[in-house]
């Protein structure tokens, strides 16, 4: 460790994200679809301890034991059988229309009650032992809630239980969007089942299309409601079930449509029922919500997007090559966006008026058939992975920390972003990458932004090794870094485990 870090941060950094990309003689197509790899750093009385470890997936087991990829991923369609005879081969085929999905989770890290999951955005998660990084049981959602896909951005209510979003294809003739909890404690005569046994469906939202539902990487949530964006980006399911028999992979099923809207649907975390007012906004693309909340009769929320769907395509391996900075330029430039919807609307207001009585550039017009066209404030740009204060979350806020992306899709920088001023402190340094900032919060805070803020750094040079960089939330100025002499991979989400969260080694 060069510098000083503080006494009282102790606990555990855990981070996910994809490791490796060839396998044998083969390669994956997509940055996304690699195998995962967990790595964390402990904290522990001013010293910092470093482990990884690949996530020991049914999907990582099946390829390494055949030496090449067996299972596929978003971006990349195996075909594991080359040599059977013509039956066996028609009979896979079919087998394939709806896919068995991997398990290869390494988008993001899950705690549900006392345990810890590697999570990626099939209805498979993974139980890790955050210690020792060993890959536990399998867990699939759809043995509990009829979901085939779900987000690795679950929040979490005061009382610790987990709140997710899945999507149900075409489940009794529907295709819908449902929300739902996973309790933080089972009852005590239950104690040996599964937090998964009493997970309940909050609600559910219809899919505007049967066979094109939308894709999303996250949602928000307010004190009282549940935020839900159906975004014209959308997986066409009658493609993704003839993927396998055409050659091409689940992710070319994924279209933009540009001369769409984008829904917002707002659910009433106490009735479970859905606000009946239509809100809808430009056609839009993004992946992260940053926070919500609500004022005075609005919904106040904060999200990064896109005008296009180019992200996705920058991170084909065949575009990451060491001219990938200069190359590779994104069309659209991330845009944090703040949404300010009137859910109180005076129901004889006039057409063509703007429904916004907060100060804010951002409107809600109302329309002659009652639906409400909302256009953002704009916040800033090029900013991307944001993460707050977590006590702050469905609160009033300031503050975003955030990864600074302009027209390359990798971060040079960290950002600590101020919504109320529109100031922002920057962190960077010559060849360096950084990864997602994860706010750690001092444990006398009395604002907002009383912590620290850690970021594990790549070096682009290969002489110079990476390193985790903890950096006084306040000033953005560094205290400290722990240099690693390992190759380390840059990663995607994580999360921060307070010691007295862990569970010792005998338990």
């Amino acid at each position: 460790v060069i510098g000083q870090l503080p006494t009282w941060l102790q606990g555990m950094l855990l981070r996910n994200g994809p490791g490796m990309h060839t396998i044998g003689d083969s390669k994956y197509n997509h940055w996304f679809d690699g195998l995962a790899l967990l790595h964390s750093f402990t904290f522990k009385n001013g010293e910092v301890f470093y482990r990884s470890k690949y996530l020991r997936s049914d999907t990582y087991n099946c390829n390494i034991e055949a030496n090449r990829i067996m299972v596929s991923e978003f971006g990349t369609m195996a075909y594991p059988d080359p040599c059977k005879n013509i039956f066996a081969k028609a009979f896979s085929y079919l087998s394939h229309t709806i896919p068995e999905f991997t398990d290869n989770c390494l988008i993001n890290i899950m705690k549900a009650g006392d345990d810890f999951y590697a999570t990626g955005e099939t209805n498979f998660i993974r139980k890790i032992n955050p210690q020792t990084l060993e890959t536990l049981e399998k867990v699939d959602y759809n043995k509990y809630v009829a979901v085939n896909l779900a987000t690795s951005h679950p929040h979490y209510d005061s009382a610790g239980n987990v709140l997710n979003m899945g999507t149900s294809i075409v489940d009794k003739g529907k295709t819908k969007y449902l929300l739902f909890k996973i309790p933080s404690s089972v009852p005590e005569h239950e104690k040996k089942k599964s937090c998964f046994k009493h997970l309940e469906v909050v609600c559910s939202v219809p899919s505007r299309s049967l066979l094109h539902p939308s894709y999303y990487h996250s949602f928000g949530i307010t004190e009282n409601y549940i935020i839900f964006i159906e975004q014209p980006f959308r997986l066409d399911i009658l493609k993704m079930a003839t993927a396998y028999i055409r050659g091409v992979s689940w992710a070319s099923c994924l279209a933009f449509n540009k001369d769409d809207k984008t829904w917002f649907h707002f659910i009433d975390r106490r009735t479970k029922k859905e606000v009946s007012t239509k809100f809808y906004t430009d056609a839009l693309v993004f992946f992260h919500h940053i926070n919500a909340y609500e004022e005075d009769g609005h919904i106040i929320f904060d999200i990064i997007a896109y005008t296009d769907n180019s992200l996705y395509d920058m991170f084909y391996l065949k575009n990451l090559t060491k001219d990938f900075e200069e190359n590779v330029k994104l069309t659209s430039i991330p845009t944090c966006k703040r949404f300010v919807v009137p859910l109180q609307c005076d129901k004889d207001a006039v057409v063509d008026s703007n429904l916004v009585t907060l100060p804010s550039t951002a409107t809600a017009v109302k329309e002659k058939d009652g639906s409400i066209y909302c256009q953002p404030e704009i916040l800033c740009e090029g900013i991307e992975l944001p993460r707050i204060n977590y006590d702050y979350n469905g609160k009033k806020y300031k503050y975003v920390f955030a990864t600074r992306v302009q027209w390359s899709p990798v971060p040079t920088k960290i950002a600590k972003f101020n919504t109320q001023t529109k100031e922002m402190l920057q962190w960077g340094q010559d060849d360096c990458w950084p990864s997602e900032p994860v706010f750690v919060p001092s444990p006398d805070a009395k604002e907002e932004d009383d912590g620290v803020v850690l970021t594990c750094v790549v070096n682009t040079d290969p002489k110079d090794p990476p390193f985790l960089l903890v950096l006084d939330a306040k000033t953005f100025t560094e205290l400290g870094r722990a240099i690693v002499n390992v190759e380390m991979h840059m990663d995607l989400h994580g999360v921060f485990i307070p010691q007295q969260d862990m569970k010792t080694e005998t338990e």
